[in-house]
């Protein structure tokens, strides 16, 4: 089964276009010819092979990152930033230009597709993506490996070679020189970080002097350095998770690349060079593309906020006696354990920055030198050599039966949709799990025996019996970064080993994602140490568990990180992408309480620079069960609504396409910015050779226009292929709107920019038509073709968070116990809770997901139906919606395209003469 890509994903096509923009300026990939003179190329020839060539000058790429910045709203950068040594010394001239997404949100898709579309638009061909982590490294080859087809699909005009590098094989690196395909490099940073011939003063590059340095650094045979391949292509360099590249040898390896620029892609940016768009995580959370987050957490009910307290020693003088103690401390990079000394009177709740699980009488009480304890006001004892709060292997069993207890739940309800349920453990110490004896032989931790005994106890469950037919030991398996044998994947295997299997579950797990997400596959419990907390995610990650002596010791944000992608369901034989929000919650297992978690996360996004409208996390147990109510289908109020309105219809356009190319024309010939031609710069300057060397002072500069004429592109072709029209239609509104000498200037630019307002205008016409009346979008109501009302029962016994609910009063009103509410704004909790309030409605209903009208431009679910009783009863469909403070709906407020689908929304109702369709911002609106 394969992975299906949605390529139409807004937020995905912001990004792209962001870096795209950057390079504004640049000759089109119709100019891209490669040859050693042409000075307005993107390519160039050299002594080694092909390179990218950048044409544009520094003013121009900054003048760029204005204007994305601008456009999103990102304080401007005021000058092109390159990387920083820690000492504040500048790292080469290539400017590092900065892509925050978070993670789960397809930052990998990202970065692919915006190679396809550097290369499509401007003809660039050498890309270098640079990986701190075998993980890491394995889920971009994964990524490359599964999206080929997809993108031979979107970008079918040349070849694409992709290749991890080898140093076994360095003398694959010529072909990323000479080939004039695509080119995409997969790198680790530690190939080639080790470079003993650089000189250097720092503590950490004198170390790696000792070392004999990365093959890829060493002078060959040849008289060259594989290297130097890599640096005559002048690469693009995409830097997946950069804040772990920060070091100062890291950063020196990286410009020794000789990169033209460097794209850096992450959710947790040290340093935000050149920001060009942010996808934080709260818009991440708002806009549905991530997981909902919920917390169990496992605590001692005794010691409800399990405060950590260690006696480290105890000091004693002449008229005082002191302890030191170990702690949790807030810091601003999150808690950490501190030593700090007390005496008595200290309260813990101030000396550990108040941190919350210290705020009840942990003040010293007692200090005890010669017995070797302290106690504290709330009468706990703490001795010397037994921690108070530390872990016991109760409370790690019972995060495991925790995790175990949520998969059989989820399973049991998505198993039969198609949606494999997959468990991730965190382990404090690989033993835990799994240990290995002298002849190689494999033996079960503590964790592995304590998993098998619960997940037994599960499957035999009377309410579980068949859901996992495969038996514990089959179902769990792990990946540890230090177990040589376990993640060796370019190692021979001669026989039948431990060695056999290991390299299986490193396959399984690294490289194939579609088994994993298989049902009939029997690993969905996977046990690691650190090797999966970067890099590696699953779509179908339901519940992650910790199982360390705190949860505090890994940053939530990266733990939470390995299963916030939205899951997938196998269809047919693809997998295919859920956007059902009541199905994609993540369940953190957390061994500390849901308020420090959500503190603690809280505190790192802050520190991220993340702005809040609204708590993230919300607590498992704050849930409510969403009942359908029993009998509605006897309900005469209900059957009579219901009735009027569940008919289907098909909708049909007519328009006259004369109409539609004028309107068009007109659009690109009002709308269309003037669009400038490419600029070049001309450097004057004064060379000096002396004694010290070859210096040069600059005496000029000046751009100029470059007047070299283009190749130009098959304009109507391209057009035609992202707008879907007729050719002929393309010809012609290019013709009427009269700019077609603009694209002289810059002709990629020409057609991204018409396309895009030539599809603004179909939209609208195929909706309303030439504006006159009768035309535009019309609906027709089927026969024989209804929503299937017993639709309703696939939403009973539904958990939803109770901050999206209303609660329902007059139960015999409604269909189910809580009205779900698609987000927390007002109108729509509002109106739930006039219709309850309101004695002449005599029944409503939200309207579900699967009421959908089909439209021009997309689905479109209306939010409610309601009867109202007048002088006689009134039946209605609403859409609640708030614009500014007028007491009702400004259509022209809306976006766009929900104006375009509510439109087709009123005349999908037409066809329904007793129900009227009606834009509201309350229940009053609606029925005055």
């Amino acid at each position: 089964m394969k992975l299906q890509f949605d390529a139409n994903q807004d937020y995905q096509l912001e990004a792209i276009r962001a870096v795209v923009a950057l390079f504004d300026g640049q000759p089109d990939s119709s100019h891209a010819a490669v040859s050693r003179e042409d000075e307005l190329s993107s390519l160039q020839l050299n002594e080694l092979g092909v390179a990218n060539q950048r044409v544009i000058d520094d003013e121009q790429w900054l003048k760029n990152l204005h204007a994305i910045q601008t456009a999103h709203g990102i304080a401007l950068s005021p000058a092109l930033e390159t990387m920083m040594l820690d000492d504040g010394a500048s790292i080469g001239a290539c400017p590092n230009f900065t892509v925050e997404m978070e993670t789960g949100t397809g930052k990998t898709y990202v970065y692919l597709r915006t190679i396809h579309e550097l290369s499509m638009t401007y003809g660039f061909k050498k890309f270098v993506i640079v990986v701190p982590s075998v993980a890491i490294r394995e889920g971009v080859l994964k990524s490359l490996q599964i999206t080929q087809d997809h993108f031979k699909t979107l970008y079918d005009y040349e070849r694409v070679e992709f290749k991890v590098y080898d140093s076994a094989k360095v003398n694959e690196l010529r072909n990323f020189a000479l080939s004039d395909a695509i080119q995409i490099l997969v790198i680790n940073i530690d190939a080639f970080a080790k470079d003993s011939t650089e000189p250097s003063t720092t503590a950490e590059a004198k170390k790696v002097k000792k070392s004999k340095g990365n093959v890829i650094n060493q002078l060959r045979e040849t008289g060259v350095k594989p290297i130097e391949f890599i640096q005559s292509a002048h690469p693009i360099v995409i830097l997946d998770e950069p804040q772990n590249l920060e070091t100062d040898i890291r950063k020196q390896a990286i410009a020794r690349l000789n990169p033209m620029c460097t794209l850096r892609y992450s959710a947790t940016h040290r340093n935000a060079y050149n920001l060009i768009y942010s996808l934080d995580p709260v818009r991440a959370y708002e806009l549905g593309l991530v997981k909902q987050i919920g917390v169990d957490s496992v605590i001692e009910l005794k010691d409800a906020n399990r405060a950590f307290v260690e006696v480290e020693s105890f000091k004693t003088g002449a008229r005082s006696v002191k302890a030191k103690l170990s702690i949790w401390r807030n810091q601003s990079s999150g808690p950490e354990k501190a030593s700090v000394s007390v005496k008595n009177g200290d309260d813990l709740f101030a000396l550990s920055n108040q941190r919350e699980i210290y705020r009840d009488g942990f003040i010293v009480n007692e200090i005890d030198a010669g017995e070797g304890f302290i106690t504290f006001a709330n009468d706990v004892k703490v001795r010397a050599g037994s921690p108070h709060g530390a872990l016991t292997d109760a409370i790690l069993r019972l995060q495991i039966e925790a995790t175990v207890r949520r998969h059989f739940e989820k399973a049991q309800k998505l198993h039969p949709m198609g949606i494999k349920v997959l468990s991730v453990f965190f382990i404090d110490r690989v033993v835990n799990y799994r240990a290995y004896a002298e002849d190689g032989t494999a033996t079960k931790g503590k964790f592995g025996e304590w998993f098998e005994e619960i997940y037994e106890q599960y499957r035999a469950k009377a309410e579980y019996i068949g859901l996992m037919p495969h038996d514990g030991a089959k179902v769990h398996n792990g990946y540890f970064s230090q177990d040589k044998r376990a993640v060796s994947p370019f190692e021979t295997l001669t026989g039948k080993t431990n060695a056999d299997a290991e390299a299986s579950t490193f396959e399984l797990i690294m490289r194939d994602k579609e088994r994993l997400l298989d049902l009939t596959e029997p690993l969905a419990f996977i046990f690691s140490h650190s090797a999966l907390r970067e890099g590696w995610d699953n779509p179908n990650v339901f519940q992650i568990c910790t199982l360390a002596e705190s949860s505090s010791e890994i940053k939530k944000r990266q733990e939470i990180g390995r299963g916030l992608r939205l899951c997938v369901k196998g269809v047919g034989d693809e997998f295919v992408r859920v956007n059902d929000r009541a199905i994609n919650r993540l369940t953190v297992i957390a061994n500390e309480s849901y308020e420090d978690f959500a503190n603690q996360l809280q505190t790192e996004m802050l520190d991220a620079g993340v702005k809040f409208k609204r708590d993230m996390v919300q607590n498992e147990r704050n849930k409510v069960t969403v009942r359908l109510r029993k009998g509605y289908d006897t309900d005469s109020q209900f059957l009579e609504l219901w009735e009027r309105i569940r008919a289907r219809t098909r909708y049909r356009v007519e328009y006259k396409t004369s109409e539609l190319i004028a309107k068009a024309a007109s659009r690109v010939k009002t709308k269309l910015p003037a669009i400038e031609r490419p600029k070049m710069a001309l450097t004057r300057a004064e060379i000096a050779i002396g004694a010290t060397g070859v210096s040069g002072t600059q005496t000029g500069f000046r751009t100029q226009t470059v007047e070299a004429k283009y190749v130009m592109p098959d304009f109507v072709g391209q057009v035609q292929n992202k707008t879907g029209l007729a050719k002929s239609t393309v010809a012609r509104i290019l013709l009427d709107s009269g700019r077609l000498a603009d694209a002289v200037n810059n002709p990629q630019a020409f057609v991204d920019q018409v396309s895009e307002l030539v599809n603004a205008e179909k939209r609208e016409f195929l909706v309303y038509g030439d504006n006159s009346e009768g035309s535009g979008v019309k609906y027709l109501k089927l026969e024989n073709a209804f929503y299937e009302m017993r639709r309703f029962e696939a939403d009973d016994l539904m958990e939803v968070f109770a901050s999206n609910v209303c609660a329902v009063g007059k139960q015999d009103k409604t269909l189910f116990s809580h009205i779900v509410i698609d987000s927390n704004s007002s109108p729509e909790r509002l109106f739930a809770q006039a219709c309850e309030d309101n004695d002449d409605v005599l029944f409503y209903i939200k309207l579900p997901r699967w009421f959908q009208i089909e439209t021009p431009v997309g689905p479109y679910n209306p939010d409610w139906a309601v009867a109202y009783k007048n002088d006689k009863v009134l039946y209605f469909v609403a859409e609640t919606k708030k614009t500014g403070n007028t007491g009702h709906v400004q259509l022209g407020l809306l976006r766009p395209i929900e104006d375009l689908r509510i439109e087709c929304g009123k005349r999908h109702f037409k066809n329904f003469e007793e129900v009227r369709f009606r834009v509201v911002s309350s229940l009053e609106e609606l029925v005055s």
